[in-house]
């Protein structure tokens, strides 16, 4: 982890994000984790002092280790990620399409944890995410 520069300030703010699919449903399959990847991807284009650090999903849920500037909150990180992913992939996929008609893809809410001293199992938790063959247990 490094600290980041902005015009007047310095920062250090990495956070551990979760969040699950609305009614825990098991959709985020191989191909639809990678649209989902990729759109999140594009979705910070517009926002360069955003950084991902790790990425992964299991079937019914998120997990983001991300780097967020003090110009953006958590909730409108997660409020950006989630409406935007939402939109692009109830455009792509039918079957989600159908499956929430009118309503968002994601769960209403979120977990956020800073993360500091204990990286590293955060990032090996986030690796590990979806593997059923897991054959340790990583403590947080």
């Amino acid at each position: 982890m490094r600290i980041r520069n902005l015009c007047h300030s310095c920062y250090q703010h990495q956070y551990h994000l979760v969040w699950g699919t609305k009614y825990r449903r098991k959709y985020l399959k191989e191909y639809v984790k990678v649209e989902l990847i990729k759109n999140f991807k594009e979705t910070i284009k517009n926002y360069p002092t955003l950084r991902f650090v790790e990425i992964n999903t299991d079937e019914d849920h998120v997990h983001l280790q991300v780097e967020i500037p003090p110009d953006l909150t958590v909730a409108a990180v997660v409020r950006i990620l989630k409406s935007k992913s939402s939109f692009v992939l109830k455009k792509k996929f039918k079957f989600i399409r159908e499956m929430y008609l009118d309503s968002s893809i994601w769960s209403v809410g979120y977990f956020s944890s800073t993360i500091g001293l204990n990286e590293k199992q955060i990032r090996d938790y986030i690796e590990w995410q979806g593997k059923k063959d897991l054959q340790k247990t990583i403590e947080l």
